[in-house]
């Protein structure tokens, strides 16, 4: 991505800040097409496949229309204002926000900025998880599974208020960005306010230590995407006496093994592109808020109400292909994570750039450009076969994310091309 230096940009200096003079995503036109479509595809999913609306559309060219037969009726708009979901969204993430701040945890320093400083990371979002998987848990012990189908019951005002919530962190993240002093994301400093506000002008806006951006990349909505899913199971099973089915089990051991790799691995997180590159903006507000807890989720309240039963055949193959995916996935990562921090356990051979740093030749990064990408797409396959095949919508996952990971190794290619 191409850069000039200009005289001034609102920020102190346009050496440490320089203007930002090409787009991603199409520009402007494509920052307003997303963000249309952040806001609207949650709620497309969640009244034009669901229980109320019969269930979810044969193809997904049926999801407008039976998307619009739904919402045109004034009284399913009156059912819609959910002040009890509302409120206990915000009550979540005050949660998550006070278990950050007790709950202990070591300090670790990230990667250095373009100014030579490493922010210092609290580490505890793992022991936030179990914090409240615990009181979950407990509750379901005690009180049995019907007590937690709270988030099926209230699901259009518990993601009415995280849709709130990501929307007032962008507009807030955005303004605090023009104060003087604050590091600017080399992509979001076009001068283009659509644009840098979708994409994160500021690279990570903080509150004394309270880091925005690495907080709700894995707390807020990663672990209410495993409470989403547990709340969907436990409405699978207050309907047939108390057991689930096999699809459900596999949909809450894949994607829940997904959370707890990544928040127990949580420093690996400090040398993704998210962190060391892109600013804090709509485009990862929304995303970490919304998008992930409300779309991932969406197998599992599909199986809330569509009791699949696999077989064990079934099962035991949809098991071995995620396992697969997670071992290429997770030893990739790993290798690309040691390396950046200046370990090599397996010796593995390495180019020099013009840069000055190194890429890794051998192992699975000599084998592939995107190791890691190809593990993820299997393992999302996996997640979605346990939903069978009655309708495509809950194959959009694989859908989306093989679009965002093709999106994300031109980001890369880009990025080695500058090394």
């Amino acid at each position: 991505m191409s850069k000039h230096l200009v005289t001034s940009n609102g920020n102190g200096s346009s050496l440490l800040n320089p203007r930002t003079t090409s787009y991603e995503f199409l520009g402007p036109p494509g920052a307003f097409l997303i963000t249309t479509l952040t806001l609207s595809v949650p709620y497309i999913f969640s009244f034009a496949c669901s229980e109320k609306a019969g269930g979810c559309p044969r193809s997904f060219s049926e999801l407008p229309a039976q998307f619009i037969d739904v919402v045109s009726d004034v009284e399913w708009w009156k059912a819609q204002w959910d002040p009890q979901g509302f409120g206990a969204y915000f009550a979540w993430y005050a949660f998550t926000v006070v278990a950050w701040a007790v709950v202990p945890g070591d300090w670790v320093d990230g990667l250095p900025t373009r100014t030579g400083q490493r922010i210092k990371y609290k580490i505890n979002a793992f022991s936030t998880m179990l914090l409240s998987l615990g009181i979950v848990g407990g509750l379901i012990f005690t009180r049995g599974p019907s007590s937690f189908t709270y988030i099926y019951d209230h699901w259009v005002g518990i993601l009415t208020g995280a849709m709130v919530n990501a929307i007032v962190q962008a507009n807030l993240c955005y303004l605090s960005s023009f104060r003087e002093g604050r590091l600017l994301a080399l992509g979001g400093n076009s001068g283009n306010h659509l644009y840098d506000w979708f994409m994160g002008r500021e690279l990570n806006p903080q509150i004394g230590s309270f880091d925005i951006k690495t907080f709700n990349e894995l707390r807020p909505g990663m672990i209410l995407w495993v409470l989403i899913n547990i709340s969907m199971a436990c409405e699978q099973a207050s309907r047939r006496g108390g057991t689930i089915t096999d699809s459900m089990w596999l949909v809450l051991a894949f994607q829940g093994w997904y959370t707890v790799d990544a928040l127990y691995n949580e420093p690996a997180l400090f040398s993704t592109m998210d962190v060391a590159s892109d600013g804090f903006g709509f485009m990862l507000s929304i995303g970490d808020l919304v998008w992930l807890p409300f779309t991932y989720s969406l197998q599992a309240r599909y199986l809330a109400w569509n009791h699949v039963e696999l077989g064990p055949v079934w099962t035991a193959a949809i098991f071995i292909l995620h396992g697969l995916g997670y071992y290429i996935f997770r030893t990739a990562n790993g290798d690309k994570n040691n390396f950046r921090n200046g370990k090599n356990p397996k010796g593995l051979s390495s180019m020099q750039t013009k840069r000055g740093t190194k890429l890794i030749t051998s192992g699975w990064w000599g084998a592939s450009r995107h190791p890691n990408y190809f593990g993820d797409l299997i393992m999302g396959l996996a997640w979605c076969l346990p939903t069978a095949f009655g309708t495509p919508v809950t194959y959009y996952y694989i859908i989306y994310f093989a679009v965002l990971l093709v999106h994300r190794q031109r980001r890369d290619d880009e990025a080695c091309q500058h090394k």
